[in-house]
């Protein structure tokens, strides 16, 4: 058998558990100390300078942005390198993006204030809890997030979906529904 030969960043992708002890997790790290250098210039920026905020975030995210994404700061990310971004997308303030098992967001996506993307999670054994591991999420088209709605790893919202003001999403939203409540349930389709 051939020996590993995929990146500590594939792996992650890929949903491994990834330990503080792993040899390579000094590779994660870098990134994880140039997200919060970069997430505090983009918190320190004027709301009216939307041409600087895409710069600074294109630098976090490591690729460029379309011209009609609209971001109000603050914004929080523990990697910033795992997020995608479509056209015409809207996230409002003070969202957290805990992308390192990857966050997509396609077109025409409305992202509420406080919202909480979490692609990752712990293991439940004790002696592993300090080690990650990571499942993506994706908001279709047209998805809208309600203030304060957390999603949780794994979890895609389908297209023209609806998360109510504080739902915590664990499992998937067919398009064209709307969910609310602790834990997520549907209660209308549009």
């Amino acid at each position: 058998m051939a020996p590993e030969t995929r990146t500590i960043f594939e792996r992650e992708l890929a949903g491994e558990v990834i330990s503080l002890d792993d040899p390579d997790y000094p590779q994660i790290y870098a990134v994880i100390r140039k997200a919060i250098r970069l997430t505090s210039e983009l918190n320190a920026i004027a709301v009216e300078d939307n041409e600087q905020v895409n710069r600074i975030f294109n630098q976090l995210i490591n690729q460029p942005v379309d011209e009609t994404f609209f971001l109000i700061p603050p914004f929080y990310t523990d990697f910033g390198h795992n997020i995608r971004i479509g056209k015409n997308v809207f996230v409002n303030h003070a969202c957290t993006f805990m992308d390192r098992g990857g966050i997509t967001l396609e077109d025409n996506v409305l992202v509420g204030p406080k919202v909480n993307l979490i692609t990752s999670n712990h293991p439940t054994e004790p002696g592993q809890r300090r080690a990650t591991y990571s499942r993506p999420i994706v908001l279709k088209k047209g998805a809208w997030l309600g203030a304060n709605a957390t999603v949780m790893p794994g979890v895609t919202i389908g297209e023209n979906a609806i998360v109510g003001a504080g739902a915590v999403v664990t499992k998937d939203v067919s398009a064209n529904s709307i969910v609310a409540g602790v834990p997520a349930r549907v209660v209308k389709h549009l």
